[in-house]
């Protein structure tokens, strides 16, 4: 299942260069994930350092 970044998203930048298929972008407020690029290999929530990445469920 896809990843999406949730309001807890600081701008930090760190996930962004960790998606292997580029399915990250920088928003006006916060980050956000292409669902339908996500291949859930879960390498930006590794990085996140305030826990705003997490598995749509």
């Amino acid at each position: 299942m896809p990843r999406e970044i949730f309001e807890e998203c600081i701008c930090c930048g760190a996930c962004k260069p960790e998606c292997p298929v580029d399915a990250i972008s920088e928003g006006e407020d916060m980050y956000s994930v292409d669902q339908e690029r996500c291949t859930d290999c879960g390498s930006c929530q590794e990085v996140c350092p305030v826990d705003a990445i997490r598995v749509v469920d």
